[in-house]
């Protein structure tokens, strides 16, 4: 029997931890098995650890080795150095998994096919070459046409992907048709991890919530297509919509190291609080069999121009990310300055 709730979701799907600090993966396994099985991050991640006294000491280590190829002043200084670093604090949490690490892709490659394939390469090559192989690795890339397009070519090349910023059903069966290992939904958008005051709260948030009806969807229509993608949910805010999440039937759930520490002092809840009430969207053959990567992502990006609150949604975390990016890479060259 289930001791927290924690492990009781535990033993329904599948848990990812959404953290790169280690000592959260450490701290919730308790025994010699990983308790994790993914790693996913962002660069709001990578970001908030790049100022944490605790990885002072890794990221003057990356700053050190890109040193010794790299001028400062070169234009690919701040990037190689913010994707060792990436590399290195991935490597960290790497002993707590039983599956993947994730990198995601740089922002402004967002709406860039070979940009996007050129960064996702890279990032696996820094993992080759810090002892995790590719087969373990999971390159996370915005559910944007171009984005999608490139996660198509990266599969042949035997490269994993995620496809994450993810809002409606038409970006999940342009990641299927790609060939993503998984699609990374937003629960909530990820401007009210920056902004708490517009977050909005739901009492039954897997029934209320509208990202549960599309979550829902997304699950029901890869069953319908016999499709290998697995289903993610990110973008948590609290204990009460990992329950919401978890009733919706997801193949996997990532969750924040706050998040985590909470659910692993609560309680197991009643099994009838983690079955969903929701109905299937049914969705008409033409959508389903449509083809949204041919034209370079055209169906998609003529899905997602209908979709004007997905859009939104998509184009915000680009923002956010791109400025949290901007932001490290800023902290980066005044230290390597200062080393």
């Amino acid at each position: 029997m289930s001791s927290t709730l924690l492990s009781q979701i535990s033993q329904l799907l599948t848990v990812d931890i959404d953290c790169m600090d280690p000592e959260v993966a450490k701290r919730h396994t308790t025994t010699s098995a990983p308790f994790f099985c993914d790693m996913t991050s962002n660069q709001a991640i990578v970001g908030g650890e790049a100022t944490r006294t605790e990885q002072s000491a890794l990221l003057r280590a990356a700053i050190a080795e890109v040193k010794e190829k790299r001028d400062l002043d070169s234009d690919s200084f701040a990037q190689d150095v913010l994707d060792l670093f990436t590399v290195l604090l991935a490597k960290q949490v790497y002993p707590y998994l039983k599956g993947n690490v994730h990198a995601q892709t740089s922002p402004p490659a967002a709406f860039d096919i070979q940009k996007t394939v050129i960064h996702a390469k890279k990032l696996v090559g820094l993992f080759e070459a810090n002892g995790i192989p590719r087969s373990r690795v999971c390159i996370k890339i915005p559910t944007t046409a171009e984005g999608m397009v490139a996660c198509a070519q990266l599969q042949k090349e035997g490269i994993q992907t995620l496809a994450t910023c993810l809002f409606n059903v038409s970006q999940a069966l342009a990641a299927h048709q790609a060939k993503c290992v998984y699609v990374a939904p937003y629960f909530n958008e990820l401007r009210v991890h920056f902004e708490p005051t517009i977050w909005r709260e739901f009492a039954v948030p897997g029934k209320e919530h509208p990202m549960s009806q599309v979550i829902f969807d997304v699950k029901a229509v890869f069953g319908k297509l016999g499709s290998s993608t697995k289903v993610m949910p990110a973008s948590i805010v609290t204990p009460r919509e990992v329950i919401g999440l978890v009733s919706l039937k997801p193949d996997h759930i990532t969750i924040s190291g706050g998040i985590l520490d909470k659910l692993a002092t609560l309680p197991p809840v009643a099994p009838e609080e983690l079955v969903s009430s929701l109905n299937v969207t049914e969705f008409s053959e033409d959508v389903l069999s449509a083809d949204y990567l041919a034209a370079d992502g055209a169906l998609l990006k003529e899905a997602l121009a209908k979709d004007v609150e997905s859009t939104r949604k998509l184009d915000d975390a680009l923002k956010l990310f791109n400025e949290a990016e901007i932001k490290t890479k800023e902290y980066i060259i005044n230290l390597a300055k200062t080393a």
